[in-house]
C-alpha cells in the first residue's frame, strides 16, 4: 500500500526481456535505506517487487499484464520514473490510499498556466473514467492528485510547485502517456451495489448513495 506521496525520482537503467515480461533496473535518486529483497516499490505508480539491490539500483520484473496495462509497455532506457517505497503502519497518510495496480493509461490533452499552478487535462477511457468524482483523488504515474474537474472522457489537475519539482508530471508534453490508478472507495462501492442487487438482498441503489451524498 502507498500514498501517493513521492520520495523521489530515478531512472531507468536497463530494459531486459523475460518471457513475455521485462526485467527493468532502476536507479533511484536517493538512497534506498532499509529496503530490502521482496519489498514492494511503486515505479510511476505501479506496484512491483524488488528482486535485487545494489546502491541505489533495483531491479523488479514487469509482468505480461503489467506491460499491457501501464507505460512500461513502451518504456526506454533513460525515462525518469516516481519512485514511493510501500507505506509503513507507522506513517501519516498525506495523500490518499493507493494500491499500485494501475486501472490503464490516460493520454496529457492539455497544458496550461494558472497563477503558480499548471492545469492538466488528462484523457481516459470510459471503462474507469466513472470512479471518478469531482474533488476525488487520483494517482497519476503514482502522484496523488486532487481532481478539478471530470467527465466520461478525460479529467483536470492542478499541480503545485512542488508536486512539479518532485515529480516527473513536470516533464510531461501533450501527447505523452501517464499510469492511472482511480480512488479503490469508489471500486468497492460499485462491487457492493451490483452484488446486492444481483442478488436482490438490499435497496441499496446508486440512487440512493447518489441521495446520501456517497456518490454524485
Amino acid at each position: 500500500m502507498f500514498t501517493g506521496i513521492i520520495e523521489g525520482l530515478g531512472s531507468i537503467k536497463e530494459i531486459r526481456s523475460s518471457g513475455q515480461g521485462s526485467q527493468l533496473t532502476v536507479e533511484a535518486d536517493f538512497v534506498l535505506e532499509h529496503t530490502k529483497i521482496g519489498d514492494s516499490i511503486a515505479v510511476s505508480g505501479s506496484c512491483l517487487t524488488a528482486v535485487a539491490i545494489d546502491g541505489k539500483r533495483f531491479q523488479v520484473d514487469v509482468s505480461p499484464e503489467t506491460l499491457g496495462k501501464t507505460t512500461f509497455g513502451r518504456a526506454k532506457i533513460g525515462d525518469r520514473v516516481n519512485i514511493e517505497r510501500a507505506l509503513r503502519l507507522s506513517d501519516r497518510i498525506d495523500g490518499h490510499l493507493v494500491s499500485g495496480h494501475i486501472d490503464g493509461m490516460g493520454i496529457i490533452k492539455h497544458r496550461k498556466n494558472a497563477g503558480n499552478a499548471i492545469i492538466v487535462t488528462i484523457g481516459v477511457s470510459g471503462a474507469f473514467s466513472h470512479y471518478m468524482i469531482k474533488k476525488g483523488s487520483v494517482a497519476v504515474d503514482g502522484i496523488s492528485l486532487t481532481i478539478n474537474t471530470c467527465d466520461r472522457e478525460s479529467f483536470t489537475v492542478s499541480i503545485i510547485p512542488h508536486t512539479a519539482k518532485l515529480t516527473t508530471i513536470n516533464f510531461k508534453n501533450i501527447g505523452d502517456s501517464v499510469n492511472i490508478e482511480t480512488d479503490m472507495i469508489g471500486k468497492y462501492v460499485e462491487r457492493f451495489v451490483t452484488q446486492k442487487q444481483e442478488n436482490k438482498q438490499s435497496a441499496i441503489t446508486m440512487e440512493f448513495l447518489a441521495k446520501s451524498g456517497f456518490v454524485n
